[in-house]
């Protein structure tokens, strides 16, 4: 078995094959969908504990931040699901199963400067970044709920976008408070509590006078999984804000 230290240091991939070789034969469940690894309550509760060690050493290890998310957000994914349904855009996304790829990204530049899609497009070439990095869901034992995760990780950038925040420390920790509020997930609760500590002066004071906001907006906007933004490309994005109970702070930089 892996030590803590260890962990720290490994990718998620050598971390899974540690514990699926650790408890072969254990789990006889097949495949539920592509990338799907069953997993057993054992192998998740120690993959639980190894992705927080390494997550907590390095909250920018994302494929350890991807595993803990996974093995420890069922209820919070059933909760997700839940409100899902009890919109009518919110059920034709789970119904559809729309993807975010960067094949949309030529596209979407070419829409008029002011709408979703092209600020969208614009947000992920400043910050240099691209949907196809993020990590296929692999330890989710639903179907369903695992491409629910799957929407998470694919609209985590127009969170970004929508709310005015960029992506270095500062915003993706005001993000997580947002997202923590809204979605419930423990990973999510853990960045928002936890990122701060490793702020630098500059940094917290920033972070704290947004702090407010971020919280007021993780409790009053309009619930973000349930926007079909495929549909909404074209939309204004002042609009847009408008109708999702959306406000843009006023600190600049972040």
């Amino acid at each position: 078995m892996l030590c803590h230290s260890h962990i720290a240091r490994v990718s998620a991939r050598q971390l899974t094959t540690s514990i699926s070789a650790s408890c072969h034969g254990q789990t006889k469940t097949s495949p539920l969908y592509p990338h799907h690894i069953p997993t057993s309550p054992v192998q998740k509760l120690i993959l639980g504990a190894g992705s927080a060690v390494a997550a907590l050493s390095d909250p920018w290890r994302a494929d350890m931040v991807a595993v803990n998310g996974e093995v420890t957000g069922l209820p919070a994914l059933q909760y997700m699901h839940r409100r899902m349904k009890e919109s009518q855009e919110g059920s034709r996304i789970l119904s559809d199963q729309p993807r975010i790829t960067s094949s949309l990204l030529p596209v979407l530049t070419r829409l008029p400067p002011n709408t979703l899609g092209h600020q969208y497009a614009m947000f992920m070439e400043r910050n240099k970044i691209s949907p196809d990095t993020r990590a296929e869901v692999t330890f989710v034992d639903d179907p369903v709920l695992a491409y629910v995760m799957t929407r998470y990780r694919e609209t985590h950038d127009l969170t970004h976008c929508v709310l005015g925040m960029d992506t270095n420390m500062v915003g993706e920790v005001l993000v997580k408070w947002v997202e923590a509020l809204q979605f419930r997930l423990p990973m999510c609760v853990g960045g928002a509590i936890f990122g701060p500590l490793r702020f630098k002066p500059a940094q917290r004071q920033k972070y704290l006078q947004l702090l407010p906001w971020a919280v007021q907006t993780g409790n009053t906007a309009t619930f973000l999984l349930n926007c079909y933004y495929e549909e909404r490309w074209g939309q204004d994005m002042d609009q847009f804000r408008e109708e999702f109970g959306i406000t843009v702070p006023t600190l600049v930089g972040l």
